[in-house]
């Protein structure tokens, strides 16, 4: 009835269609992929545990208060969740926090009107009368009270109309109080968790560059920067400039991935280590080019630069991606120092 905390890979036996040459075209048939046999076995825990920090960082980036199960105290002899509840489009989920407060009185009645979906139970107590159980409006009624709050404990709500994400406000009353609250309909975000980079506490560094500028100093955080960051840029005809940005930056960071995208008419080569150049239909434009050069971007981050720039001992990457693992944010930006040169963070 309600979901589960876990899920398996393992296809369905015959599952599909019967189509000719099957087994050629899609493989032997049913079967599962072990990821964890990816990974040696002495390696496994360490995998684990980079990708529980991961997560944790993704939590606090995309997780807000708003998300919190708050359950709103009986200040009227109605108690029901302010917030939290969410349920998955066309799935079923237990109502959190139902209660009634109420004096003493022959017989104790709610009721519940949902508008996207339907309410029931998910076990019944003796006592208990239920009238609309399946359907979007539900009474439930007991002569003691302690029975209905044991009731309202198994209060659950299926949503019957699809919508990718939205909420159901529910009407929750008794005689003479009434109150809403809200069960939020959504897919939940897929985690986007990368692989380990050499964050601070794990010894993963790889010290790019020199020792000023290569993160492998406390005060720079210890970041492998390359495995990271990819510095992109869109350029057009000014070649002189873009070795200049490109010199600069191996300097002091040799490792670091350089997308360049240009839209110049007779273009010049480019090589060298960790340089991609993708070539454009002459005068594509700086959007185009831009939203080139970040597609090809493997990367966590991505620092865009424009093509006269220059990196200089002043310029620590290693600050603004300290910046970002250790908040919420999703773009920093450094000052550009006079002439052109990426200034100090």
């Amino acid at each position: 009835l309600l979901p589960r905390n876990g899920c398996s890979c393992e296809a369905e036996a015959e599952a599909g269609l019967a189509l000719p040459l099957r087994r050629r075209l899609f493989g032997p048939g049913p079967g599962g992929l072990d990821f964890a046999s990816a990974f040696a076995p002495g390696e496994r825990p360490r995998q684990l545990r980079l990708r529980e920090r991961e997560y944790r960082s993704y939590r606090n980036r995309v997780q807000t208060p708003a998300d919190r199960l708050l359950i709103v105290p009986a200040n009227s002899p109605l108690e029901y969740p302010a917030q939290g509840v969410e349920v998955r489009p066309l799935q079923t989920v237990l109502v959190p926090g139902l209660s009634l407060q109420a004096p003493p009185r022959n017989r104790y009645q709610v009721n519940l009107t949902a508008s996207l979906g339907t309410l029931a139970v998910a076990a019944e107590v003796e006592g208990v009368a239920l009238r609309g159980e399946g359907q979007p409006h539900l009474s439930l009624a007991a002569a003691h009270l302690d029975h209905l709050n044991r009731q309202l404990q198994f209060v659950t709500y299926t949503n019957t109309q699809f919508h990718p994400d939205t909420a159901d406000i529910v009407q929750f009353s008794t005689d003479g109080h009434s109150a809403a609250f809200s069960i939020r309909i959504r897919h939940p975000p897929t985690p986007r968790l990368y692989g380990p980079a050499g964050t601070p506490g794990d010894g993963d560094g790889d010290g790019d560059g020199d020792s000023e500028s290569a993160g492998d100093s406390a005060g720079d955080g210890g970041y492998n920067i390359s495995a990271l960051v990819t510095v992109a840029t869109k350029t057009f005809l000014r070649y002189d400039k873009l070795r200049g940005l490109i010199a600069s930056i191996r300097r002091f960071y040799p490792s670091v991935t350089i997308v360049v995208a240009d839209d110049s008419q007779r273009p010049e080569p480019l090589s060298g280590p960790h340089l991609e150049h993708y070539l454009m239909p002459f005068g594509k434009g700086w959007f185009a080019g831009r939203n080139l050069a970040v597609s090809q971007v493997t990367t966590k981050y991505v620092l865009w630069v424009d093509d006269d720039f220059i990196f200089t001992p002043r310029t620590r990457l290693e600050k603004l991606v300290d910046v970002l693992e250790r908040t919420s944010l999703d773009l920093v930006r450094a000052r550009e120092a006079p002439g052109g040169q990426a200034g100090p963070v």
